[in-house]
């Protein structure tokens, strides 16, 4: 059973909806969070990312720089622009991307059912990532970056959902990316019972983005526990920062791979090989977007190839070796391009589905000589891997759209 709570939640204060909260602090690099703050003191970003308060090449992991944010955080919480919610409430958080509806409960989510396996991952996480994170959070003693949680749709927690919705908007914005946000406090004490009880009847909750800031919140929740000997559980460092979606409202992009050379082989060679492994179905000079699992498009030498993988050559009862980006990986990238090792061979690189197919040409007409275009893993496959106790290839999944950081905090003991 989950432990689901609800929490008081540091969020913009009146007025501030719309210029807090900020895309999450790693989809930028260091360059693109300094461009990102310019004239914008309001943005989260700002904390996620204090080292563009210092000047470039000062050490971004370095004390000052997150006790830099630390200042920040409570100043804005010292003047108004962040308040603090008098009880202990969840949270509904709507996105709308392209007529497209994905509604999530925010909550604050056990340590204990990430470290027992009641919370699953599906891919492993780096330390340095880690650490980087486990700062931040010790430094501001708050969890500001929302973990994105997923569970099987549920009635009871979509009927709470529902009503919650048709109370007056906390915050209701839409971001530079067209992407419409609003949010609804639930604070009703029956309907916060409710969710506590349909939550604590799942037993299965998955993380679907986000494992390097999950790792690094449980850790700093057992180690405020170290240092807190007597603490009876009801401490918010028991407890991280989630919101936690229905798995019939998600969508997962494709997360598509190009390389930078063929491995020794010509055009001709390599289109050659493919039909040893697979059928060709249609090749065209426009674009081709798979339509389904097992197949792929390939971009090679100005041209579009489709093919498809003989169901024969699925493998059964391994989810993980059955994900379309495995087989591409055993049947194509390894044998034919050398491939190995996808998480340190430099010559490969991985395109969001987001940035659509002409990211591909035009990675191939700059830097790389193939591309391929892959049908997106689905939610019941990333769930089929997580049960299995498994892990997924890297950059298996690409979630669309991204949850702001900002909207919502959660403060932990010190």
């Amino acid at each position: 059973m989950a432990k689901v709570l609800p929490f008081k939640a540091i969020r913009p204060g009146e007025g501030m909806g719309d210029k807090i909260p900020a895309l999450p602090y790693d989809v930028y690099n260091e360059k693109e969070a300094r461009a990102a703050v310019q004239g914008k003191p309001d943005s989260f970003l700002n904390i996620d990312r204090p080292e563009t308060f210092f000047e470039e090449g000062h050490d971004m992991y370095a004390p000052e720089v997150y006790a830099k944010a630390n200042e920040v955080f409570r100043s804005m919480i010292a003047d108004g622009r962040f308040i603090t919610e008098a009880k202990k409430c969840y949270y509904v958080y709507e996105l709308t991307m392209d007529g497209r509806v994905q509604t999530g409960i925010v909550a604050a989510s056990s340590i204990d059912d990430y470290a027992n396996g009641v919370i699953k991952k599906h891919e492993n996480t780096r330390e340095e990532k880690e650490q980087d994170r486990i700062r931040h959070v010790d430094a501001l003693s708050a969890q500001t970056g929302p973990i994105f949680l997923a569970y099987r749709s549920d009635k009871t927690i979509d009927s709470v959902v529902e009503k919650s919705k048709a109370k007056d908007a906390l915050y209701d914005i839409t971001t530079e990316d067209n992407i419409r946000h609003r949010a609804f406090i639930i604070d009703d004490d029956d309907d916060i019972a409710t969710l506590e009880d349909a939550f604590a009847k799942i037993n299965q909750i998955y993380i679907a983005d986000g494992h390097h800031r999950a790792a690094s919140a449980v850790k700093v929740g057992f180690k405020r526990r170290e240092a807190h000997p007597d603490f009876d559980g009801t401490e918010e460092f028991n407890y991280f920062l989630s919101v936690l979606f229905p798995h019939d409202q998600l969508m997962i992009m494709d997360y598509n791979r190009v390389v930078k050379d063929l491995n020794g082989l010509t055009a001709d060679e390599l289109t050659y090989k493919l039909k040893d492994i697979c059928n060709l179905v249609m090749a065209s000079d426009k674009e081709i977007k798979p339509s389904k699992k097992g197949e792929f498009s390939m971009y090679l030498d100005g041209k579009w190839y489709l093919y498809a993988i003989p169901e024969e050559k699925i493998p059964a009862n391994d989810p993980v070796k059955a994900l379309d980006v495995s087989m591409l990986q055993d049947y194509v990238l390894n044998p034919l391009l050398g491939i190995l090792d996808p998480r340190t061979d430099d010559r490969i690189d991985f395109v969001g589905g987001i940035r659509g197919l002409k990211e591909l040409v035009k990675r191939c007409n700059e830097d790389c000589k193939v591309a391929f275009a892959m049908y997106p893993t689905q939610i019941t496959e990333l769930f089929d891997v997580a049960d299995a106790g498994l892990l997924m290839p890297p950059k298996s999944t690409w979630f669309e759209p991204k949850l702001r950081s900002g909207f919502f905090i959660h403060e932990i003991e010190r």
